[in-house]
């Protein structure tokens, strides 16, 4: 049989070859067609286009490529097309993924969307479109079970496919000082800096992340490489010499005292390896977002830590609150208050009982495969 998916950020593209890697299993003869990444290729197939031409968040840098994303959803309809898939699975990245479902519907192909948008914290509207035009729906949280219960559309809870994978990373065992020697880095007890995934959020937290080293000597700060970004990127934001490590996020995070993290994915990572955190979120034209907070944020909290545990487990930032003043402040806590941060590890213990899986990635890929064969 054969798969079309769509992936556009890092975080789509694990899910998406994790998916892949399942469906393989149940359809030897699998063939793949996709928008995704690095992760997703190495799974077989034809890659059409990779996220780092994608990846445009905020409203300034979507307007200023607009004539790009025109060029791929052209570049999507033409192959959806021509490959005829027996199903289109959608991953996340609603912006143009909605738009996709409404196309595959009007041509008589069925789809699945695996890790559902966050509609139920911005855009609530595009409930309607998914009602429309998604004939599957995958979800990787409890809460968002009850949220597509509100407007009688129901789905499929798989578990959390961050969950599994934090569960096979924290199998292994790790040396703090192997860790060091093999990047070169001091004997100083470590902060990680996980400024995001894409070039324009990486481009405004890491200006302001890279203020705060100064003030905590005792240790040493490294920054997570996102993937697809170079060092020379990286370089080029800092007017200061900090380590970036690439292809090892997981490790420095298990290796660090607390971490400073992009509200995102990330998050709820960091919180599965037992890391104390402070969450910031910023972006271009944030005024906007946050002039008009209320009216747009539809939940109480924006990162999946909060979400899950339901209440206020890690500090959040949001916009101009995202300061080298509240970093500093916060990270004292973290690092100096043993009461703060044991309070804060005993939560994110009850986040990983909520988000138990056993195995997301192959419950979803039954449920698909299954699907095409009704």
């Amino acid at each position: 049989m054969k798969y079309f998916l769509l992936a556009g950020e890092p975080s789509g593209d694990m899910h998406g070859a994790d998916l892949m890697r399942e469906i393989k299993t149940l359809d030897p003869n699998a063939e793949f067609m996709f928008f995704g990444g690095d992760l997703m290729k190495n799974e077989g197939g034809t890659l059409l286009k990779h996220y780092h031409d994608m990846a445009f968040m905020g409203i300034l840098p979507v307007i200023l490529n607009i004539g790009s994303i025109s060029k791929n959803f052209d570049l999507a309809k033409t192959n959806l097309l021509s490959f005829a898939p027996d199903i289109l699975i959608l991953i996340d990245y609603p912006g143009f993924n909605l738009k996709m479902a409404k196309f595959a519907k009007e041509n008589g192909i069925k789809t699945a969307y695996y890790i559902s948008p966050k509609i139920w914290a911005s855009r609530t509207h595009r409930v309607k479109k998914i009602k429309a035009y998604v004939d599957q729906m995958y979800t990787i949280f409890p809460f968002e079970t009850q949220f597509y219960k509100k407007y009688n559309y129901q789905v499929h809870y798989v578990g959390n496919p961050v969950f599994d994978i934090i569960k096979k990373e924290l199998s292994q065992p790790v040396n703090f000082e192997f860790f060091c020697d093999k990047n070169q880095l001091t004997a100083k007890p470590i902060i990680a800096m996980l400024a995001g995934s894409r070039k324009t959020e990486i481009s405004e937290m890491l200006p302001i992340m890279e203020q705060i080293p100064r003030y905590f000597p005792d240790y040493q700060f490294i920054i997570a490489g996102a993937p697809g970004n170079t060092i020379d990127f990286y370089q080029s934001l800092l007017k200061t010499e900090i380590p970036v490590i690439f292809n090892q996020t997981y490790s420095l995070l298990r290796h660090s005292k607390a971490a400073i993290v992009t509200s995102g994915t990330a998050t709820l990572e960091t919180a599965l390896l037992n890391i104390p955190q402070v969450v910031c979120y910023r972006m271009g034209m944030g005024w906007f977002l946050e002039l008009f907070r209320n009216q747009i944020l539809k939940t109480k909290f924006f990162s999946l830590v909060n979400l899950v545990g339901e209440k206020d487990v890690v500090k959040e930032l949001f916009q101009s609150e995202v300061t080298v003043k509240n970093i500093k402040a916060e990270l004292i806590q973290i690092i100096g208050n043993e009461e703060y941060r044991n309070t804060m590890l005993a939560e994110y213990s009850e986040i990983a009982q909520k988000l138990a899986s056993n195995g997301a990635a192959n419950v979803a890929a039954n449920h698909i495969v299954q699907s095409i064969k009704k």
